[in-house]
C-alpha cells in the first residue's frame, strides 16, 4: 500500500478556513450597529449633561443677580440686563422692575415690587427666571 504524500498533506492539512464574504458583510453590519448605538448614547449623554449644568448654574446666578438689586434703593431699582463676564459667556441676565396691582392689598401695593431675574444660555436656548417681591416703604 503506497501513499501518496501530496494528496494526504493537502487533504489532512489543508481545509477550507476563512470567512466568507457574506459572513464579513454581517460581521461589518453588525458593527455599524452597535458604534451608531454608542454614539446616539453618548451624544445624549452630553446632551443631559449640558441641560444638568444649565438647571444647576443659572439658580446661583439669578440669585446673585438679585442679591445685587435687593440692595437698590426705590430710585436705583430698574429693569436691566447683561452677561457673567468670562466665565460665564453664553449666559445671559435680564432684570424687570414691575408694579403690583392688588385689590386685596389698597394703598400696600404701591409699595410692592416685583423684581423678575431671568437668565438664559445661549439665546434663549435655556431660560431659567427667579422672581421675588420687594416691600419699599
Amino acid at each position: 500500500m503506497t501513499i501518496n504524500v501530496k494528496s494526504f498533506y493537502t487533504k489532512t492539512y489543508r481545509s477550507n478556513t476563512g470567512f466568507t464574504l457574506l459572513e464579513i458583510m454581517v460581521a461589518i453590519s453588525i458593527i455599524a450597529i452597535v458604534l451608531v448605538t454608542v454614539y446616539r448614547m453618548h451624544a445624549q449623554t452630553i446632551s443631559m449633561n449640558v441641560i444638568s449644568r444649565f438647571n444647576t448654574v443659572a439658580p446661583v446666578l439669578a440669585k446673585q443677580i438679585l442679591t445685587q438689586n435687593e440692595t437698590k434703593t426705590l430710585d436705583e431699582l430698574a429693569d436691566d440686563s447683561g452677561d457673567f463676564g468670562k466665565e460665564f459667556t453664553d449666559y445671559k441676565w435680564q432684570v424687570s422692575v414691575k408694579e403690583v396691582e392688588s385689590e386685596a392689598l389698597g394703598e400696600i401695593a404701591k409699595d410692592l415690587k416685583q423684581i423678575e431675574v431671568t437668565v438664559s444660555l445661549n439665546e434663549d436656548e435655556d431660560v431659567y427666571t427667579l422672581r421675588s417681591y420687594r416691600f419699599f416703604r
